[in-house]
């Protein structure tokens, strides 16, 4: 899940925070119970750990480790700075940022020994038992109102790239069955014109060789019925070939199609005018595209995926890449797994990179 959005907590935002409340300390208007360059580096590591936690694009060791380091380094800071003032925000920072790299249970534990030390550090400084009491509980309701927004916030965000994802599949089933519509009408005009005139060519001969077996006005009247025959199958020849003649598939509609109005991903579509695939390579990059855009929903984090078709090697080649993570150690899963196959049967081939966000190059001969 990319976190640097309007919706998710923004890190520029909780770096300049946790450097406010930390002011009074950092530029010497309070004196912190250790050594105050201790307390600073303290504080820098708890800065650093932060930023490494929330800039961890989806929950991985590094950023359950970060996050670990920045609740001890928060519990150091708080309770070593007597007069603590704002610095127990930086407890509510540490509970808001847990959601995003481990269970909430977790993190409802993590919000329960922060409020001891709040608690705790209130009671070393003032020893009244009424204010520990007020502070610990007004941080308290803090930390959980900022973790269950925070959880509410991801819940948002999953559910609308899954309403996403579904859009895009049910652009790509939309293109799919249209095309799918005009073969079938394809097929029963088919069937028309073998039942049609497969039966007035029949007459036609019929007509034809009773002609040639009678002699004078009698043979001239099955001419004139064969006559009357042949045109009538003129017409219908002339009409159903008409019907026939529809046009072939737009790929770069269909593509931009399948890939329009997709909140917070961008997607660039360019089909060269000479590319000429069929109804088969045609479905491919339908698919192709379907998977490209919701790997980058799912998978990348990405903004904007570039996808290009062209005509090369004796067919059409799919070219995408998107500005996502990426992956060095690329694992291929069930969704690229069947791309390939798909291009594969059809006796092209597909190849993946995930070194510089990620891409894609599928391949398919023509038709």
């Amino acid at each position: 899940m990319h976190r640097w959005t309007p919706e998710g907590l923004s890190g520029v935002a909780m770096l300049v925070v946790s450097v406010v409340v930390g002011g009074p300390v950092l530029f010497g208007a309070a004196q912190p119970e250790i050594p105050r360059a201790l307390w600073i580096v303290l504080f820098g590591a708890l800065l650093v750990a932060l930023f490494v936690a929330a800039a961890t694009e989806r929950p991985s060791t590094v950023g359950a480790v970060s996050w670990a380091v920045a609740v001890v380094t928060a519990w150091a800071v708080v309770s070593t700075a007597p007069g603590m003032g704002l610095l127990p925000v930086l407890l509510v920072i540490v509970a808001a940022v847990s959601v995003y790299i481990v269970p909430v249970r977790v993190g409802l534990c993590v919000v329960a020994l922060n409020t001891f030390v709040i608690a705790w550090a209130t009671a070393q400084q003032s020893g009244d038992t009424g204010a520990t009491i007020l502070t610990s509980g007004f941080y308290l309701l803090i930390q959980l109102a900022t973790l269950f927004s925070s959880v509410s916030l991801l819940r948002e965000q999953r559910m609308r790239r899954e309403l996403t994802e579904a859009h895009v599949e049910l652009q790509a089933a939309s293109v799919l069955l249209s095309e799918s519509a005009r073969t079938a009408e394809r097929l029963r005009i088919s069937r028309d014109l073998h039942d049609l005139i497969g039966h007035q060519l029949t007459v036609l001969a019929l007509e034809l060789e009773t002609a040639r077996h009678r002699d004078g006005e009698q043979a001239r009247e099955h001419v004139e019925r064969a006559n009357g025959v042949a045109r009538e199958l003129l017409a219908d020849v002339r009409s159903t070939v008409g019907e026939l003649r529809v046009e072939p598939l737009n790929l770069a509609a269909a593509l931009t199609q399948v890939a329009c109005d997709l909140p917070g991903l961008e997607v660039q579509i360019d089909v060269a005018p000479d590319v000429d695939v069929g109804e088969d390579q045609a479905a491919a990059f339908v698919r192709a595209v379907q998977e490209l855009v919701t790997n980058a929903l799912r998978h990348a984090g990405a903004r904007t995926l570039w996808i290009e078709v062209s005509s090369e090697r004796g067919g059409a080649v799919l070219s995408a890449v998107d500005d996502g993570a990426g992956a060095r150690k690329l694992t291929v899963g069930n969704g690229l797994r069947g791309l390939a196959e798909r291009f594969e049967a059809l006796g092209g081939s597909v190849s993946f990179d995930g070194t510089c966000g990620f891409r894609v190059t599928a391949w398919v001969p023509s038709s």
